[in-house]
């Protein structure tokens, strides 16, 4: 029995103001290459499909092309919601769509409710928890977990207490194992350090299919895996090889695990050096599509380095100038700090609008400006 392993599609995700929704297809096409060529009886997403709760509609559309994709093969599909979606919103119809070959693991009560996935050497049963937090396992359960490990213990203990442990068992969840290696991109679940879960608490699972963070790496066993995002998300990111996992199950459990790798439509790099030796590199650079984080070393102040770069790299999305810094911006930056509230607000608005505000629009900003700092007590 074959499944692929999955997660952190982020369908509709913008980089840097950027669509990558183009980026999205080009990979995920070659998802359902790999669907086909592999053979395998199920495609696992552990949560993230989509980047944000209320998806573009230009997202939902490419989402539901590559899911009636997958299903007119017969391959069995199952997924979980993560931080980014909206588990209502995901598990719309999902009592309906299981007759299709859809398997939304959208609520607790569907968590203890297994999917029978049958293969050539092996039936596997497949568990799901949706992403949660410790208030939500409280809620519903009535249970007395304050943190993140707490709750995702608890929730293990109800998967437990119904599943056959002589059986071939998958565990599919999204969360952030501790010691694991995270990337800028992953949005936090908890500020410091509180959203870690140990990984014993999986251990007696055949295989466990993690997602959020988007390297991949394994936990605690090569069982208990993250096949990391689809993409590039972040230029912290520019060294990782994305791809998915393919799983191969028999009757004693994990026969093989296998990466698959993804080629991006566009490679996303962070190139370094003195502006003038990177724009003649950038003539002959068979990557001058990729999305660039520009680092310039030039002591010097340069007119328009943006432009100038983007003639030969039309994707850089970032400029560091971290020589000229030194001795400009951040003296400007200083300066900028001690001017008084109405001075900054008119620099925000000529950059926001292009223009400077009018008198009657200075007059309004300094009446405001009065009237909050009487407010506070402050002389104007």
């Amino acid at each position: 029995m074959k499944f692929i392993h999955t997660s952190d599609w982020h369908i509709g995700r913008q980089f840097h103001n950027v669509s990558l929704l183009e980026d999205q297809q080009h990979v995920l096409e070659q998802i359902l290459g790999y669907i086909k060529e592999e053979n395998v009886d199920a495609v696992v997403i552990a949560g993230d499909i989509y980047d944000r709760s209320v998806p573009p509609a230009v997202a939902v559309e490419l989402l539901d092309e590559v899911f009636n994709t997958i299903c007119s093969t017969g391959v069995q599909l199952l997924l979980i919601p993560g931080n980014h979606d909206s588990a209502e919103r995901l598990g719309f119809a999902s009592r309906q769509l299981r007759q299709a070959g859809v398997h939304i693991f959208g609520n607790f009560n569907q968590m203890t409710d297994p999917v029978l996935v049958k293969g050539a050497e092996a039936s596997v049963y497949f568990y799901g928890i949706p992403y949660n937090d410790p208030t939500q396992v409280r809620n519903h359960y009535e249970a007395d977990v304050s943190s993140y490990d707490e709750a995702n213990d608890y929730l293990l203990e109800q998967i437990n207490a119904v599943r056959d442990k002589d059986a071939i068992n998958v565990l599919i969840s999204h969360c952030f194992i501790d010691g694991a290696d995270e990337s800028e991109s992953e949005r936090p679940l908890s500020i410091g350090g509180a959203d870690r879960v140990s990984y014993q608490s999986f251990a007696d699972f055949d295989y466990v299919a993690l997602g959020h963070l988007h390297s991949p790496q394994y936990k605690g066993g090569k069982h208990i895996r993250y096949s990391g995002s689809i993409l590039k998300y972040s230029f912290s990111e520019q060294k990782q090889n994305k791809g998915i996992t393919l799983v191969e199950m028999n009757a004693s459990g994990v026969k093989a695990i296998k990466n698959l790798p993804l080629n991006p439509l566009r490679d996303l790099r962070i190139i370094e050096g003195e502006l003038h030796k990177i724009i003649e590199a950038g003539k002959v650079d068979p990557g001058a599509d990729d999305y660039l984080l520009i680092r310039l070393t030039d002591t010097h102040a340069i007119l328009d380095p943006m432009g100038k770069l983007r003639t030969v790299y039309p994707n850089v999305l970032h400029l560091e100038k971290p020589g000229m810094l030194i001795n400009v911006d951040q003296k400007i930056s200083r300066d900028r700090l001690k001017r008084g509230e109405l001075e900054m607000f008119r620099d925000f608005f000529k950059q926001v609008h292009g223009q400077p505000l009018s008198k009657d629009q200075d007059a309004a900003v300094i009446a405001a400006i009065d009237e909050v700092k009487a407010a506070q007590g402050e002389t104007a």
